[in-house]
């Protein structure tokens, strides 16, 4: 029997993969049921650790190595499928078709009348069925397969997992995936040694049994070395799901793309679960050659055949030597950053301090360059807490405030440190006897290395670690100068120059040291008792706030019945000054009358007099009402006046009688 496979008549007796197709279906079945449980086994054990202890080790190693397991069944139900399809082919070739007529007496069939929601289910289960016939159930199951790798790495994907111990349990887990390693290292030489005219799919499943062996190895490294402070076991556990990542989306890729291409029962289908990057993993790594072989297979373009390549390849080395020597020159020139200067060293001595700019020098190692801050201002804490390694979450810029910047005297804060002062004790000043308190201070130093040459080279080469150096000495000018000092006094009148006198101090032994250092500023932000006798303290204060209240009080009182007092006796003599003042005032002008109107009388005599008299006269009958009379007066009619109105006294009620 012959089929036509490929547009070829050949003879599928004489083909070996078809004469072995079917051990190789069984055989690859046997290990897609066997890693498919294995893989899901891993997965439930993942959940179950994931849902003990969320950040663990465990999950990521389990997960990982279960997408891995699950890509290599992706891969062994894809060639499953060609290998069926095989022995399938041959064993239909090996039996004839016979077709037997209908009997002559048969009755016609006959069509019963079908109705409409009939027909429109017959035809969706027909477009279906007739989809998925094109389509093929090895491109679903492999676009599945991968699919599910890539969903589970992403659900367990977490870089920020910390350090753990797994105990006796990660050494026996890390021996048994190295058992399983090895379990499958056989399994790959023997897929690697199959003919490819026996089994032309062997070598790519050895390439994706690859990847699962390379996530088992890592994952039992990661298991033998992980320890709560090393953090790259955690860290590679994690990155494992690359690979079987990697390779699941070109799987991926492979099943979608093989949509667009015609399926036909005919024709030997191809394997699809061939991965580029699964590959790659191969001794010695030649993925040059790995892209060759796949261009020459898959498209006829044979790299070797094109003369601009092999020219590369011939002037790689040259070009690579000219190359290296010209960087190595280069390395010679130094570029200095505005922000920044540099230290020439020659043969391993300073020669000179370069500015910001260009400069040659020596290539390496005969001249290096140090940098070193130029003008650069940093400010340092005098005590920082261990609590600063911890990573701090940004408060939003609308919320409230955060507990940090509560300055309040009960909270204790990162960069405050705490220190012992002088106090002084006693019921009388002759037994005072000499004690000790303690306050919390959070004192910083604005400082930078200095401008000049013998600076950064002091700075270079004196200290190791300049901000250690200039806590270290602060801490102990600190110690010696609040030895010295009362609470009173830091939180009252020589706070404003304890500043000055610390950064001073800090400078002189700064100087000293010949550290390079440069004290800009000192800024003394808080000082206060401690959180703990905070509340003690506050009573304290109450009461003398409360002392000093009555006193000013009291003494506000008294100023106020003197100022009102002097006030009355100012008020009383301005009063008696002014009426003395108006009096004389009065005399002086009577006095001034009288002498002129003396001098008057002797110049004028009696015409002054008549004058004075018509004067007042006419002053007093103002407002009075006047009837003149004058006998010069014509008419019938003598002049009459009423002289009613002066008889004093009158009675009111008497009847007015009038007098001619």
């Amino acid at each position: 029997m012959r089929v036509d496979l490929d547009g070829e008549s050949v003879g599928l007796d004489g083909l070996p993969r078809f004469q072995r197709a079917a051990f190789h279906a069984r055989r690859l079945q046997r290990l897609c049921y066997g890693l498919a449980v294995l893989g899901l086994f891993s997965f439930v054990l993942a959940m179950f650790a994931m849902l003990f202890s969320p950040a663990t080790l465990w999950s990521a190693v389990l997960i990982n190595n279960a997408a891995a397991l699950w890509v290599l069944v992706a891969g062994l139900q894809s060639a499953y499928w060609i290998a069926h399809w095989r022995a399938q082919t041959l064993a239909a070739a090996h039996v004839s078709a016979v077709i037997e007529p209908l009997p002559t007496d048969a009755e016609p069939i006959t069509d019963e009348p079908i109705g409409w929601y009939d027909r429109l289910l017959s035809r969706i289960s027909g477009s279906g069925v007739s989809l998925l016939a094109q389509v093929g159930p090895p491109t679903l199951w492999l676009g599945g397969w991968a699919l599910l790798a890539i969903l589970v790495v992403k659900w367990a994907w977490n870089l920020s997992l910390v350090g753990s111990s797994v105990g006796p349990m990660g050494t026996v887990v890390g021996a048994v995936a190295l058992l399983l390693a090895f379990g499958l290292l056989v399994l790959e030489r023997q897929l690697t040694h199959e003919l490819p005219a026996e089994w032309p799919e062997a070598a790519q499943m050895a390439q994706l049994t690859r990847v699962v062996i390379a996530c088992l190895l890592l994952s039992a490294l990661c298991l033998f070395f992980s320890t709560p402070d090393r953090l790259w076991p955690v860290r590679l556990a994690v990155l494992i799901g690359l690979l079987p990542v990697l390779v699941a989306l070109e799987l991926l890729l492979r099943a979608v793309m093989s949509l667009f291409s015609p399926r036909t029962e005919r024709i030997e289908p191809r394997l699809l679960a061939s991965s580029f990057v699964a590959g790659l993993l191969r001794w010695p790594p030649q993925p040059l050659l790995a892209l060759q072989n796949e261009l020459h297979n898959r498209f006829g373009i044979d790299l070797r055949q094109i003369w601009a390549f092999t020219y590369m390849r011939r002037a790689f080395l040259p070009v690579l030597a000219v190359v290296l020597g010209l960087g190595w020159v280069l390395s010679g020139v130094h570029e200095i950053p505005m922000q920044g200067r540099g230290i020439y060293e020659r043969f391993g001595k300073p020669v000179q301090v370069f500015g910001p700019g260009l400069h040659t020098g020596l290539p390496w190692p005969f001249g290096r360059v140090l940098a070193v801050e130029n003008g650069v201002v940093h400010e340092l804490a005098t005590s920082v807490s261990e609590s600063n390694a911890v990573e701090q979450v940004l408060e939003p810029a609308e919320g409230p405030a955060p507990l940090s910047a509560n300055r309040l005297w009960d909270a204790s804060h990162i960069n405050e440190k705490s220190q012992v002062i002088a106090s002084s004790a006693g019921d009388k000043p002759s037994t005072q006897k000499q004690s000790f308190q303690i306050v919390n201070m959070d004192v910083r130093f604005v400082y930078r290395i200095g401008l000049t040459d013998q600076a950064a080279m002091a700075a270079t080469y004196n200290s190791a670690d300049v901000p250690t150096l200039i806590r270290s000495t602060a801490s102990r000018i600190l110690v010696h100068d609040f030895a010295s000092r009362t609470l009173d006094e830091l939180l009252g009148e020589q706070r404003a120059a304890l500043s000055s006198d610390i950064g001073d101090a800090v400078q002189a032994d700064l100087k000293k040291l010949d550290s390079g250092v440069e004290i800009l500023a000192t800024v003394v932000e808080s000082i206060h008792p401690p959180a703990g006798a905070a509340n003690a303290y506050h009573a304290v204060q109450a009461a003398q706030i409360g002392a000093q209240a009555l006193i000013s009080r009291e003494r506000g009182a008294a100023s106020e019945q003197s100022n009102l007092a002097e006030l009355n006796a100012s008020v009383e003599k301005d009063n008696a000054s002014a009426a003395a003042r108006e009096v004389m005032a009065l005399a002086q002008g009577a006095d001034l009358r009288f002498s002129a109107e003396r001098k008057a009388y002797d110049q004028a005599g009696q015409a002054f007099l008549l004058e004075q008299y018509l004067t007042q006269l006419s002053q007093g009958l103002v407002h009075a009402k006047l009837l003149i009379l004058d006998h010069r007066l014509g008419g019938n009619i003598a002049p009459t006046i009423d002289l009613r109105t002066f008889t004093l006294p009158a009675d009111p009620t008497a009847p007015s009688k009038a007098v001619h």
